[in-house]
């Protein structure tokens, strides 16, 4: 497992403000990949990095039996600190693997009621104001595989920017937001200028990537959103690789893109910097 860095300014980023966020996502918790051991070293590491703010961006649970339950998930992260905030979304297996709550038609999940009983916050098509000394809120979006959400594409963009528009209406015209949408695909239909960046997981970096090429990538814009930091048209995004695993044939596999805690440290820098990620360092533990 390793810690990846990025730092950054991005174009709407309050003067003087420096924050240092930590990004988790894609647990997918199962003894085999990711299990309890494995996610207690994830919430010590996460700890001692220091963030001012950590956000968990979906996909708890693993679909392969024998899976860590969400209950035990959520107690674990509950010992996540931060001083300005512990805030959860989820992503499309928290509710596509939810046979009870795709039933009703509706929530909660399974995921975001363990994950409300422990504690943290859960931010669903809403806007929280950070306490920070500027205008700068984190907003959260439903997954996409919420029931009611538009099948094609395009329609699912659509409603996903209304949604968006609705939750940014409590951030001043001059104000920054930080976007956390589990999925990355939201980021091409250009966003609201008030979105400062936008933080996503869902493709695993690829997952077993090869030359540049993966047999699995559940993007609808291929390599363009796999990971890392992409910059489009002055906005930006970082996309994460993840923590857990799918399984194959029974067996997880990842090769070539090493699970990891991703850092991310805002602040305003001196025009010609580069913002490019540096990997911190890599840590042993379980993959």
């Amino acid at each position: 497992m390793q810690v990846t860095h990025y730092q950054l300014c991005p174009a709407r980023w309050p003067a003087g403000l420096r924050m240092r966020i930590a990004v988790l996502t894609d647990v997918h918790a199962h003894p085999r990949c990711m299990g309890e051991g494995a996610i207690t070293d994830v919430v010590a590491r996460t700890n001692a990095l220091a963030p001012d703010v950590t956000v968990l961006l979906g996909d708890y649970g693993s679909q392969s039996r024998g899976a860590v339950p969400f209950e035990t998930v959520a107690n674990l992260l509950r010992g996540l600190r931060a001083p300005k905030g512990v805030y959860a979304i989820q992503g499309n297996h928290d509710w596509g693997d939810d046979r009870a709550a795709l039933r009703r038609g509706h929530g909660p999940t399974r995921a975001e009621r363990a994950l409300r009983a422990a504690g943290i916050a859960f931010v669903e098509n809403a806007a929280v104001r950070l306490d920070v000394p500027a205008p700068l809120c984190l907003v959260g979006l439903e997954s996409e595989a919420t029931p009611g959400r538009d099948l094609n594409p395009e329609g699912l963009d659509r409603q996903r920017s209304e949604i968006l528009a609705r939750a940014l209406q409590v951030t001043p015209a001059e104000g920054a937001a930080i976007l956390l949408a589990h999925k990355p695909d939201l980021f091409e239909t250009g966003l609201d200028p008030r979105v400062a960046l936008t933080l996503s997981g869902h493709t695993h970096g690829g997952q077993v990537p090869i030359l540049g090429w993966s047999p699995w990538l559940p993007s609808r814009y291929g390599l363009r959103y796999a990971y890392g930091h992409i910059a489009e048209a002055g906005r930006d995004l970082i996309v994460s690789a993840g923590l857990g695993s799918h399984f194959v044939a029974g067996r997880p596999l990842r090769l070539g893109v090493p699970p990891e805690i991703v850092v991310v440290d805002l602040e305003s820098i001196s025009e010609g910097d580069i913002t490019q990620p540096v990997l911190v360092r890599g840590l042993g533990g379980a993959a």
